[in-house]
């Protein structure tokens, strides 16, 4: 049973842990936007680097980076998700740990603590963080974790995509089709449980990671690759998926705002 203790957010992951991969994994909207993400984060983290995961759930991309000689610690605010986490990647030689991003800085007080290393690079992927209300707390944390010129890159929900217009207009939700586009705290929920999002704007995330970070570019992901809405249709068009996937890489930074997530590269300051 869930901790009471546990936010609610933290709380319907919990639930949804053990079948998490199984109905999420076979959708292949998101492995293409998985991809592109990863493609990123080997652009950017230096080689057989130590990273940190933000949010990390069951450990898929934690996994892939582990494979690819990096070491890897992933936290995740779901003590559910951590230790699913925890048996992908021990074979690995990496580790997770329950921690909320709402906590970082007390999680960077008890890594500190035991004179490990600090991290040279950092990621947070599908939006984690829009279930945080104020990211100043995680900026801060982060801040004490990371090296001095190590890059941040935070994947949040884009805040217009016209994709899922589209489609949740096409069901007949249209109210769904601008939920996006309200301020504050928004209603979400899974497994049956209720929490809430934010849809954070850009100038919202530049203002809580400065002064230690510097926004360095965004990057779109799932531009014209659909969002999970458009599941399970989308991935029975596999042609049509491979070209929106293709298409996708054309306009990833030049119609970043469009995405159905938006990857924001942030570089630690000497601050």
């Amino acid at each position: 049973m869930s901790s009471p203790m546990l936010r609610p957010a933290a709380i319907a992951f919990d639930a949804v842990a053990p079948i998490f991969d199984k109905r999420f994994g076979v959708w292949e909207s998101v492995a293409a936007q998985r991809r592109a993400v990863r493609a990123a984060l080997l652009r950017q983290f230096p080689s057989r680097g130590r990273v940190l995961e933000i949010g990390g759930g069951t450990g898929l991309d934690a996994a892939f980076l582990a494979e690819h000689g990096f070491d890897v610690v992933l936290t995740d605010p779901s003590p559910a998700m951590v230790a699913l986490a925890q048996s992908r990647l021990t074979p690995l030689s990496s580790s997770a740990e329950v921690a909320a991003a709402e906590e970082m800085e007390d999680f960077a007080e008890r890594y500190l603590a035991d004179e490990r290393p600090l991290f040279d690079g950092a990621f947070s992927n599908f939006a984690p963080l829009n279930c945080v209300d104020d990211l100043v707390p995680a900026a801060r944390g982060l801040a004490r974790l990371l090296k001095p010129g190590a890059v941040a890159m935070l994947v949040v929900f884009g805040t217009f995509c016209p994709a899922e217009m589209l489609i949740e207009i096409l069901r007949g939700r249209p109210r769904e089709a601008l939920r996006r586009c309200k301020q504050g705290n928004v209603r979400a929920k899974i497994a049956k449980r209720e929490f809430h999002v934010v849809y954070h704007r850009s100038a919202s995330i530049r203002r809580a990671f400065a002064p230690w970070f510097v926004l360095e570019k965004r990057i779109g992901i799932g531009i014209t690759v659909p969002p999970s809405a458009a599941e399970p249709w989308i991935t029975k068009q596999p042609r049509l998926l491979s070209a929106m996937e293709s298409l996708d890489r054309v306009l990833s930074h030049r119609m970043a705002a469009f995405g159905d997530h938006v990857l924001y590269q942030l570089r630690r300051t000497e601050q």
